[in-house]
């Protein structure tokens, strides 16, 4: 039995690594890779080899029985064979009309995005993985676009005064987000529907902003909901008073299947002071900044604005080792006895 992964010109992160190579082969999968298929994530044909894989010497995707990616285009420029199974992260509800044509040509999906939150499937969940280091390199990034320094500094010349950040949405990706603002030494204040983050957010450091209601945004599996329209109001209402004060907002919230909710507008972006940052980490679905836009980085008055959706990717080399050794963990459950048994429930959640 063979596994192939597939190379996105526009993902630099990759599915296998020579580690898991090794790793296959334990299991009983060939291993088949493209030529310069870890190069972006700086690993050499060299090193797949050394663990037992076999290099193509061609662009095309191998012929295998499993295929894995981090994002692949979907394009149809890659040929998978009928029966086999593509495995990765494919924005199902994004994607359905070109997901609904792979499975027309006989190709089972398995999206890991519907990785259940159970603890028998925490060591494949890679949207936490990933989310771990976006919220590490948001931050960092953020902090490029900010002119100023983050910690309180006591001079002989004067003291500089420390940075003020707002994490919006504290799930993974914002808690990892607080973590290194405090680390770097500025004032945290975090914002959360769900009321489970208020002690998770604390606990890092940040003060935590409350709506005052009876509402709960937490749905099964820890994701959000989408509040009522009154929470809504005294929720906008709450972060304009707070955007205000602050010099550098983060924005992580996103609820599944569903646009990315509105919850920083023009107005407030207008009132934040002069030299502030925004980084809406939720462009891939939309935004939570009404100005912001995928991948791009704009300005508003003395207030920039970055879109970026490419965070894990930026940090490529252990991004791709997390992002591996969670794939890894979902296809061992899949191989019994040298086959594919996709009757596990963690698979049959997984499959479109």
């Amino acid at each position: 039995m063979k596994i192939s992964a597939i190379i996105d010109e526009r993902e630099k992160r990759v599915a296998i690594t020579p580690e898991t190579v090794k790793k296959y082969r334990e299991i009983g999968l060939e291993v088949a890779l493209p030529q310069d298929y870890g190069v972006t994530s700086l690993f050499d044909d060299a090193d797949y080899e050394a663990a037992g894989a076999k290099i193509e010497k061609t662009k095309n995707i191998p012929d295998a029985d499993l295929y894995v990616a981090v994002k692949p285009s979907l394009t149809g420029k890659n040929k998978f064979k009928r029966g086999s199974y593509l495995i990765a992260l494919l924005s199902p509800f994004q994607n359905k009309k070109k997901l609904e044509k792979l499975k027309a040509d006989g190709v089972h999906l398995c999206a890991l995005e519907k990785i259940p939150r159970i603890t028998r499937a925490q060591s494949m969940d890679v949207l936490s993985s990933q989310a771990n280091i976006s919220g590490y390199r948001a931050m960092l990034e953020a902090l490029h676009h900010y002119d100023r320094v983050v910690p309180m500094m006591m001079t002989a010349a004067g003291t500089i005064r420390p940075a003020k950040v707002l994490v919006i949405g504290a799930g993974i990706a914002g808690l990892q987000a607080i973590a290194t603002a405090k680390r770097l030494g500025a004032i945290v204040y975090a914002f959360d529907v769900r009321v489970a983050a208020k002690e998770q957010a604390e606990s890092l450091g940040a003060a935590f902003i409350a709506v005052e209601s009876d509402e709960n945004g937490e749905i099964v599996g820890g994701y959000a909901k989408e509040m009522s329209d009154d929470y809504k109001k005294r929720q906008m209402e709450k972060l304009a008073q707070i955007i205000a004060k602050v010099d550098i907002v983060i924005t992580t919230a996103q609820i599944p299947g569903k646009p990315a909710p509105l919850l920083v507008t023009k107005e407030m972006v207008e009132s934040m002071p002069s030299g502030a940052v925004i980084l809406d980490m939720a462009t891939e679905t939309g935004g939570n900044c009404e100005l912001s836009r995928k991948d791009e980085v704009l300005t508003l008055g003395n207030v920039t604005i970055v879109g970026y959706s490419d965070f894990a990717a930026r940090v490529a080399n252990d991004s791709s080792q997390l992002f591996a050794r969670n794939v890894f963990n979902f296809v061992s459950l899949m191989i019994k006895n040298g086959k594919i048994d996709p009757t596990d429930e963690i698979i049959q959640a997984v499959l479109i």
